[in-house]
C-alpha cells in the first residue's frame, strides 16, 4: 500500500513499500509540460528537462552528473510531457541516499551555464530533425496538430526550430522559478524503503520554492466535420492516425474507452491487427491506442502501409470502428480484453519505477489515487453495453480525424473516405 504526505510547504510525497525486491526508485514530477507555455517559448519545458542533467555547483558538469549514478550502476533518465516533467533515478536500495541527493541536486541546483544552453540547442535542434524525418513519430505529432491547432495542445513538445533558438537563459530560469515550486511537485519512492525516508526527503527539497505555479490555458475543440492533415513526402509507406475525439480522464466511460482501444487494436488477437496485418497482410504494424488526460482524450489507430494500399487501410479500420458501434461485442471478447489489462498492469508493476509512476502520475494529475486493485474493480464493472455506448458516441463522422504522411498531393480523395 501506498502512503501520502504533506509537507507544510506543499509538497507531496508517495511512498510505495514493496517486498521482495532490492531497487529503490526516485522519481520527482512537476506539473508544468507543454500545455503550459506560451507561443513564444514552444518547447521550454522539455528544454529545461535536457539543462537540468548539464551541471550543479556540486556535480559542475555533464559527466559528473552521469558519473554518479553511473559508478552503482543505477537506471536514471528524464521524461516531457503534455502535462508533466519528471527527473528519476533507481538504483540498489543500499544507494538510496545517494540516489535521493542526486535527483534533488538536478531539480533544485541546476546552474543553467548560458554556453551549456548555446550549445544544448544544436542537440534539440537533432532531436527535432530526427522525429520529423521519422514518419511514425512525425504522423503523431500532426495528429494532436490536427485535433487542437494552434494552441498548447496541439504544439510539439520539443518546439520548433525557431522558438528554441529564441530560448535564453533568462526565459528558463523564470521558467524554472515560477514551476518548479513546492505545490506543484511530487516525489515519489518506490521499492526497498527505510524508516527515515520522510526526513530524508524533507531535508533533501528544503530549499524548494513556495510561490503559487501560473496554471495553463483551457483547451478548445472545435469540431463539426471529419477533418484530415496530409504532409507530402516521398515514403515508400504511408504512415497514418485515424481515430476520433473521445473521453478525458474524469469520464465517467473512461475505463470501457480504454477496454474500447484494447479490443479494436491493443494485442496481437485484437479485431484491426487480426484484420489488416494476419488476413490482408496490408501491414507490419498497426495499433489502437487511447489518450486520456485531464482535460482532453481521443482513440487513434496508427499503421503504417504501402502507398497504394492506403485507401483499403483506412477503409478497413473505418469498417471496424462501425461494426463495433453498432453491434455488441461478445462477453468472452470483453473478458479477454479485461484479463489483458489487468495481467499487463500487474507485470509492469512489479518494478519500482513502474510504481513510482503508477502512484505519483495519479496524483499529479487527477488529485487523487486508487489501488492496481480498485482500478480492476472499475474495469470489471465494464459492460458490453457500455462498450457500444462509447463506441456510439466516439466513432461519429463530426469527431473523425486522419492525419497521414505519404506521396500524395490531394487529400480530397482520404478527406472522402472518412464517413461511417
Amino acid at each position: 500500500m501506498f502512503k501520502k504526505t504533506t509537507l507544510e510547504n506543499g509538497l507531496r510525497i508517495i511512498t510505495v513499500p514493496q517486498k521482495g525486491t532490492q531497487a529503490v526508485t526516485v522519481l520527482v514530477l512537476v506539473g508544468t509540460g507543454s500545455k503550459y507555455e506560451k507561443k513564444q517559448i514552444k518547447g521550454i519545458s522539455h528544454f529545461l528537462e535536457h539543462m537540468l542533467f548539464k551541471g550543479t555547483k556540486k556535480r559542475p558538469n555533464t559527466t559528473a552528473i552521469a558519473e554518479t549514478l553511473d559508478k552503482v550502476g543505477g537506471i536514471y533518465n528524464a521524461f516531457t510531457g503534455e502535462e508533466y516533467t519528471g527527473f528519476f533515478a533507481k538504483v540498489d536500495a543500499n544507494h538510496f541516499d545517494l540516489a535521493l541527493d542526486w535527483v534533488s541536486d538536478i531539480f533544485l541546483n541546476s546552474k543553467l551555464n548560458a554556453q551549456q544552453i548555446k550549445r544544448e540547442k544544436g542537440v534539440i535542434l537533432e532531436e527535432i530533425n530526427m522525429l520529423f524525418d521519422n514518419p511514425m513519430s512525425y504522423v503523431q505529432i500532426l495528429w494532436r496538430e490536427l485535433l487542437y491547432g494552434d494552441q498548447p495542445a496541439g504544439w510539439n513538445i520539443a518546439g520548433t526550430k525557431e522558438t528554441v533558438l529564441g530560448i535564453s537563459q533568462q526565459k528558463l530560469g523564470d521558467y524554472l522559478k515560477n514551476q518548479y515550486v513546492a505545490s506543484n511537485t511530487i516525489v515519489c519512492l518506490a521499492g526497498k524503503l527505510e524508516n527515515q525516508v520522510i526526513k530524508k526527503i524533507k531535508h533533501a527539497f528544503s530549499k524548494i520554492k513556495t510561490t503559487k505555479p501560473p496554471g495553463k490555458v483551457k483547451v478548445i475543440e472545435r469540431q463539426t466535420g471529419p477533418e484530415c492533415l496530409l504532409k507530402e513526402r516521398r515514403t515508400d509507406q504511408t504512415h497514418l492516425c485515424l481515430g476520433a475525439r473521445a473521453y478525458s480522464l474524469s469520464h465517467a466511460l473512461r475505463y470501457a474507452q480504454q477496454i474500447l482501444g484494447i479490443i479494436l487494436g491493443g494485442m496481437m488477437s485484437s479485431r484491426l491487427f487480426i484484420e489488416v496485418r494476419e488476413k490482408l497482410g496490408l501491414a507490419y504494424y498497426i495499433s489502437t491506442e487511447v489518450s486520456a488526460d485531464p482535460d482532453t482524450g481521443f482513440l487513434i489507430t496508427q499503421v503504417g502501409v504501402d502507398n497504394k494500399n492506403v485507401e483499403k487501410a483506412i477503409s478497413t479500420i473505418l469498417k471496424e470502428y462501425k461494426k463495433i458501434s453498432q453491434k455488441k461485442i461478445p462477453a468472452q471478447e470483453l473478458k479477454k480484453a479485461k484479463d489483458y489489462i489487468k495481467g499487463k498492469m500487474s507485470l509492469q508493476l512489479e518494478a519500482s519505477d513502474a510504481q513510482a509512476s503508477f502512484y505519483g502520475g495519479q496524483e499529479l494529475l487527477e488529485n487523487r489515487i486508487l489501488t492496481s486493485k480498485e482500478i480492476y474493480a472499475k474495469i470489471n464493472k465494464v459492460s458490453v453495453n457500455d462498450i457500444l455506448k462509447v463506441s456510439k458516441d466516439i466513432f461519429q463522422p463530426k469527431k473523425l480525424n486522419l492525419a497521414l504522411i505519404g506521396p500524395f498531393k490531394d487529400k480530397g480523395k482520404f478527406q472522402k473516405l472518412l464517413r461511417l
